[in-house]
C-alpha cells in the first residue's frame, strides 16, 4: 500500500477543546481488528477522505498496536493526525502511568494528543479522576509531556456528566448523543459553550443500529437515510466530531459524503427530526415516556427512563433488533448499562406521583420486559 504523503481532500474540522482541531468524523478503532491489514486499509481510507482523528483504547483489543503499525506503514506525517486514547478508572498511580506509556510505545509516539478517562459512569469514577489516583495520573502525564489534553467519556447519568463537566478538569468529553436519544444534548451545548470539545459516541450503532434500519424508520426519515439524518442532526447542533466504528473502508461512505458541513442546523434536517419525534409520540399515544427522569430514583434501582426509551423506539419506529439487543445487555454489562430489568418492579408506586404524564410506570415496565426479553447478551468490549 502506498505511503500517505499528499494532502487529503478537505474535511470540515472543528475545535475540540484547547488542542488541535479535529475532523467532524472520528475513526473509532474497535471493529477493524481481524488483522493488521484490515485496520490499515480502513485507516488509509479515512485519511484519504480527510479524517484526521483516531480513537483507540487499551480495551479495544490490539487496536493501539495495529494503529501504530498502520501509520508507520503508510508513512503518515505526524501533523496529519490526532490520536485520542483512554484510561479506565480505578487504577493505582503506577498502573495508570504504565498503561499510558505502553500506549505510547504501541502507537510509536512520544506524546499522546488526548487522553480520556474511559467511562466516568458512577460517582466513584469521578472521585478517582478528580481527587484520587486518577488525578495524580492525569497531572503526571501532562507534567511529563506524555499527554497534551485530558477529557472523559461517559455512559452515566446526566447528573454525573454535568458534575464532570463543571469540575473544570477536562478539555473534552465523549457522550451518547443520538438522534433518537437527545437527552444529553443540553449538556453537550453547555460543554461547547464552556469551550470543551464534544464527541458523539457511536451514533450509528448505539444510536439505533442505523446502518440497518427497519422499514418503518426508513419511511419516517424520508428524504434522508436514517444514518444520514442522524449525522446531519448532530453536526447541525455543532457537535465537534462524531465517531464511525468502521470495520471496512466501505463503512466510511457517509463520512465521505458529508465531509463538508457548515455551521447551524439545516431547516430540512430540523423538520424531519421534528416529524420523527411527532411520529413516535403519535404511535405511543398516552403511553409515551417523555424522558424527563422525574420518576427517579427507583427503590429497586431500575433506570426507568432508559427502559421505557427502548419501548418508545420499539413501538414508535419498529426498531425490534436494536431494542432487543440493548435490553438483552441490561444487567450484563456492569456500570456501562442499566443493571436491573423491568421485571424487577415490585409495583411499589413510588414513581407514580412524580410522573407528569401520569403513566402507569409499573405496567409499562412489565410490558417492556415482555416485549424485549430474550437471551442475555454481552458488550462488544469490556
Amino acid at each position: 500500500m502506498p505511503a500517505v504523503t499528499a494532502a487529503a481532500p478537505p474535511m470540515t474540522c472543528r475545535p475540540f477543546g484547547p488542542g488541535p482541531k479535529v475532523s467532524v468524523f472520528t475513526l473509532g478503532l474497535m471493529r477493524a481488528l481481524a488483522s493488521p491489514l484490515q485496520l490499515q486499509q480502513v485507516v488509509a481510507k479515512a485519511l484519504a477522505i480527510g479524517i484526521n482523528h483516531f480513537e483507540t483504547a487499551p480495551s479495544y483489543g490490539p487496536s493501539r498496536i495495529y494503529l501504530g503499525q498502520a501509520l508507520a506503514a503508510l508513512a503518515v506525517p505526524r501533523h496529519r493526525y490526532v490520536i485520542t486514547s483512554k484510561l479506565l478508572p480505578g487504577m493505582d498511580v503506577a498502573s495508570g502511568l504504565a498503561v499510558v506509556r505502553a500506549t505510547l510505545r504501541h502507537l510509536r509516539l512520544d506524546r499522546l494528543d488526548r487522553l480520556a478517562v474511559h467511562g466516568i459512569n458512577r460517582p466513584e469514577h469521578l472521585h478517582w479522576a478528580l481527587d484520587g489516583p486518577g488525578a495524580e495520573i492525569l497531572a503526571g502525564c501532562q507534567a511529563e509531556g506524555l499527554v497534551r489534553q485530558v477529557g472523559f467519556s461517559s455512559h452515566g447519568s446526566p447528573e454525573i456528566v454535568e458534575q464532570a463537566m463543571v469540575s473544570g478538569r477536562f478539555g473534552f468529553c465523549s457522550l451518547h448523543l443520538h438522534l433518537l436519544n437527545p437527552a444529553m444534548m443540553p449538556l453537550a451545548r453547555q460543554a461547547m459553550a464552556a469551550g470543551m470539545g464534544v464527541m458523539a459516541i457511536s451514533p450509528a450503532d448505539k444510536g439505533g443500529r442505523l446502518f440497518d434500519p427497519p422499514d418503518l424508520l426508513r419511511r419516517q426519515c424520508v428524504p434522508f437515510d436514517p444514518l444520514e439524518l442522524a449525522y446531519r442532526w448532530l453536526l447541525g447542533h455543532g457537535i465537534s466530531t462524531v465517531t464511525v466504528g468502521a470495520a471496512h473502508p466501505s463503512d466510511l461512505v457517509w463520512a465521505q459524503r458529508l465531509a463538508q458541513v457548515g455551521d447551524g442546523m439545516p431547516s430540512s434536517v430540523a423538520a424531519v427530526a421534528e416529524r420523527l419525534d411527532q411520529a413516535r409520540q403519535q404511535r405511543l399515544q398516552d403511553t409515551f415516556c417523555g424522558q424527563c427522569r422525574r420518576c427517579l430514583p427507583c427503590p429497586e434501582g431500575i433506570d426507568i427512563p432508559a427502559l421505557l426509551r427502548l419501548r418508545n423506539l420499539r413501538l414508535g419506529h419498529g426498531m425490534v433488533a436494536f431494542c432487543e439487543e440493548r435490553y438483552g445487555l441490561v444487567g450484563q454489562a456492569g456500570h456501562w448499562l442499566p443493571t436491573v430489568r423491568g421485571d424487577a418492579c415490585t409495583r411499589c408506586g413510588d414513581c407514580l406521583p412524580r410522573c407528569p404524564r401520569n403513566l402507569d410506570i409499573p405496567r409499562l415496565l412489565q410490558h417492556t420486559h415482555g416485549l424485549l426479553q430474550g437471551p442475555p447478551r454481552r458488550r462488544l468490549w469490556g
